[in-house]
């Protein structure tokens, strides 16, 4: 299984569905460090949010396979800026959750999600499950080795994940 890194504001889900794709029965639990267990890195929203510690998100996304942008369907803002996927060296992946609110806008924060650079973008409700498996899916697949040779190649190209 992919190890999986969560990165979002505070309340977009990261727990919940940290929670929802082990089967556990979700319950609030505030994030207030780094919490890497298994195969899923959880991290403070406000990492997110903060210039002045958003740096340690980039030396915990080292440690994972894929990286998860989480952005809740209702937010009225992204903290994400367009092609942050360019300073990464891991899969971008994006997350959309509480889809089923009420005043969700998923077409707006899919947006934002393509900006940055997502390769694949997954809509999830935690409450309800939707979504869950197929992200746990892809989560699932084998991750697909590289020789040095094809890293240096692809260092020569530019492209980097």
């Amino acid at each position: 299984m992919k190890r999986l890194f969560l990165m979002g504001r505070s309340e977009a889900g990261k727990t919940s569905l940290t929670q929802a794709l082990r089967g556990e029965r979700l319950h609030y639990h505030k994030t207030q460090y780094t919490y890497a267990d298994g195969d899923t890195i959880d991290t403070p929203g406000e990492y997110s949010e903060t210039k002045a510690v958003g740096v340690g998100l980039a030396c915990f996304s080292f440690e994972a396979d894929v990286i998860a942008l989480l952005i809740a369907a209702n937010e009225p803002f992204t903290v994400f800026a367009p092609n942050c996927k360019s300073f990464l060296n891991r899969t971008l992946i994006g997350v959309i959750t509480k889809i089923n609110e009420p005043n969700a806008n998923v077409a707006m924060v899919r947006q934002w999600l393509e900006n940055c650079g997502c390769d694949r973008i997954f809509l999830v409700d935690s409450a309800t499950g939707e979504g869950i498996g197929e992200l746990r899916a892809y989560l699932e697949q084998d991750v697909e080795p590289m020789t040095l040779e094809q890293a240096k190649a692809r260092q020569r190209e530019g492209v980097f994940c």
